[in-house]
């Protein structure tokens, strides 16, 4: 669905779901990315069945195309794109002893703009009364909360026991 102007809230809802698309499949480049860099399997492990759940965010965001009778038609996320160059940018840019507390800071912005992402699309989804597609997107928001909680779980763990420095939000 494309449009030239958003004139409903259903446009602007087709719009967020379409730039969810987007902002998933960038997600899921970036954690390839990440698995490849990081030092340590645990990251790697976390890493791995975020990767996994990923897939399930897609497939539920098709899903919930698929309920409202439109075709998925991902829109870029111009935030969730600068958040991955960001991030690039930043590991060209570590020493490979702190590589993973760059992976965990990058990890933890991302999943950051993920809840917010499905925290608007799950109220939208309720005020339109598209119930089965607010289904999905609790879902995909209980996700990556709970990946939230695990990164930040390894971060402070990693920062407090090898006395390096890693921002937390």
């Amino acid at each position: 669905m494309l449009f030239e102007k958003l004139n409903t809230p259903e446009e602007i809802f087709s719009f967020k779901l379409g730039s969810a698309l987007s902002m998933e499949n960038t997600v899921l480049d970036s954690l390839q990315d990440m698995q490849k860099e990081t030092n340590r399997d645990e990251i790697r492990a976390l890493l791995a069945q975020h990767e996994e759940d990923t897939r399930q965010h897609i497939a539920n965001i098709e899903q919930s195309f698929r309920q409202l009778g439109e075709e998925p038609d991902d829109k870029p996320d111009l935030a969730m794109e600068a958040i991955a160059k960001e991030g690039k940018a930043m590991l060209k840019k570590i020493d490979d002893e702190i590589v993973d507390a760059g992976i965990l800071a990058a990890a933890i912005d991302t999943e950051h703009h993920e809840i917010a992402v499905y925290e608007v699309l799950v109220t939208n989804a309720e005020a339109r009364g598209a119930i089965e597609v607010a289904t999905l997107m609790r879902q995909n928001l209980e996700s990556e909360q709970r990946t939230l909680d695990a990164v930040k779980a390894v971060e402070e763990r990693i920062a407090k026991g090898e006395g390096y420095a890693v921002a937390t939000a």
